[in-house]
């Protein structure tokens, strides 16, 4: 598995099963992509998602409807609670170069990460699937002990700014900061006041 960051702005996802599971993953995807959700039945966590409805029994459905259903789709999620159909929808998208994630039954080639989201960064985690608890618990230490990280992001881009104003040498602004990360007061000064905490970076760090 490789981690990469995808654009699907304006990319068609397909969610099949609209219970809980399937109501998790399209909140997922919701934000960026068009997504469709494919069940006899919708869970009320739908609601208010942007996303397409399209009631179906697909235990009934064919291969070749299945096919039908994937055209044009970028990605699909198997999130029904049937294992084989899970598996029977993911060998068609193998078949139709569609991407595919399944919640139970064989691993597709599409694992969806526990996710850490700022204004200014964002971070992926997953245990390949062995330890969903364990991708929550890195989330949630991530969000209490960068709880600032925003902040810090964009003191980092303020500075770097200026140091490619002041400062030729690359290794004297990695190294400077470099310093900044590591400095525990302007951390503590981030979470209360960040011109205070720039004027700490700025005076400890630059004109040192």
């Amino acid at each position: 598995m490789i981690p990469l960051m995808l654009d699907l702005t304006g990319r068609r996802v397909l969610i099949f099963g609209g219970g809980d599971v399937g109501a998790r993953k399209a909140a997922y995807f919701s934000h960026e992509a068009e997504v469709t959700v494919i069940s006899r039945s919708f869970s009320p966590d739908l609601d208010g998602l942007a996303i397409r409805r399209q009631e179906a029994d697909l235990s009934a459905f064919p291969d070749p409807a299945l096919r039908a259903l994937l055209e044009g789709a970028f990605l699909a999620v198997a999130a029904t609670p049937d294992p084989d159909l899970n598996d029977r929808i993911g060998r068609v998208c193998a078949g139709s170069g569609v991407l595919f994630n399944n919640a139970a039954g064989e691993p597709g080639d599409v694992i969806i990460p526990s996710v850490v989201r700022g204004g200014r960064y964002l971070v992926a985690i997953s245990t390949h699937g062995k330890s969903p608890a364990v991708s929550r618990y890195l989330r949630m230490r991530l969000q209490k002990e960068y709880a600032d990280l925003d902040r810090m992001i964009d003191l980092q881009d303020e500075v770097r700014s200026m140091l490619r104003e002041t400062e030729p040498v690359q290794a004297e602004r990695s190294r400077i900061l470099w310093s900044i990360l590591e400095d525990d007061e302007v951390w503590e000064a981030l979470a209360a006041d960040y011109g205070r905490a720039r004027a700490l970076a700025i005076e400890r760090h630059l004109h040192a």
